[in-house]
């Protein structure tokens, strides 16, 4: 199994364009990151801070996802996604995880993540169309 230390961290960052903000309030200036796309890059970062520690042929898949968008961040703007690993449980890993506008944090909450065997997984979910 992998050896992934409590307190690993990783961050990354997202320029706020039109293809990750909602557009359903009808006007441009209302156009802000969405929550989806806000979720998805805290589970991408949490993903990439384990992916290197991880041994060939393994990778992980979300599992659970406790998350509060706090305040809204216009296009234009950068945001930061940090991810922190709180703990590790067999092939679970937990993350604490938060998101970081130019202004004030925007996002944070819990996620887990759990370490597959690739072409394991694969085969479980061939067998599942059967």
């Amino acid at each position: 199994m992998a050896n992934i230390p409590v307190g690993t961290v990783g961050e990354e960052k997202l320029l706020v364009t039109s293809e990750v903000t909602i557009n359903f309030l009808g006007m441009e200036g209302a156009r802000v990151l969405s929550t989806p796309h806000m979720i998805g890059y805290m589970e991408r970062t949490s993903r990439n801070t384990v992916l290197p520690l991880l041994e060939p042929g393994h990778d992980t898949v979300g599992t659970q996802v406790n998350i509060s968008h706090l305040a809204a961040t216009p296009l234009g703007m950068t945001v930061t996604f940090r991810a922190e690993v709180t703990g590790v449980t067999g092939r679970r890993v937990q993350f604490r995880v938060e998101a970081w506008d130019e202004k004030e944090k925007i996002g944070e909450g819990t996620h887990e993540r759990a370490i597959i065997d690739i072409a394991k997984f694969a085969t479980r979910l061939a067998e599942k169309l059967k």
